[in-house]
């Protein structure tokens, strides 16, 4: 019974693999190009179009929240940020899973994240997980480093 579940996780662990910007599901792209500030950028069509209606974004202890209450926090953290920028470092395709390392930079207009004026911008670390049905984001599990961001706002 080992000797199956290691060639099992063997064959779990080759399902998947980094994959081309070809690759990567056209869905994917348009959510983290939405996710980045631009003037005049139709935030919320973008993120429509990337997601499923029923779309929920899932954050720690599988805190779920549905389509519009994201779209919602998008922009207004693009409003705080209004040069953030969200780049994709890696990804990841298995089946209809896309694993996106990411990371979110930008310099704060004023208050964020409770720091009243930050000395400067951020650099952070992201991890989401997607689950893509009919084309479109139908699930999101993510963890953004925002107490990394905290720090490097008020020097510490």
């Amino acid at each position: 019974m080992r000797g199956f579940r290691i060639a099992w996780l063997a064959l779990a662990v080759v399902a998947a693999w980094p994959a081309s910007a070809q690759e990567v599901p056209a869905s994917v792209a348009l959510f983290y190009d939405a996710l980045t500030a631009a003037p005049d950028k139709d935030v919320p069509g973008l993120l429509r179009q990337a997601t499923a209606p029923g779309w929920m974004s899932c954050g720690g202890n599988d805190s779920c929240v549905g389509r519009e209450e994201v779209i919602a926090a998008v922009v207004g953290r693009q409003e705080a940020v209004p040069n953030l920028r969200w780049t994709i470092r890696e990804v990841l395709v298995a089946g209809n899973r896309v694993v996106v390392r990411g990371e979110a930079s930008g310099t704060p207009d004023g208050g964020f994240l409770g720091v009243p004026q930050g000395i400067g911008s951020f650099k952070v670390m992201s991890i989401d997980i997607h689950t893509i049905e009919d084309g479109r984001i139908a699930r999101s599990y993510h963890v953004e480093d925002w107490f990394r961001a905290v720090r490097q706002l008020t020097g510490q």
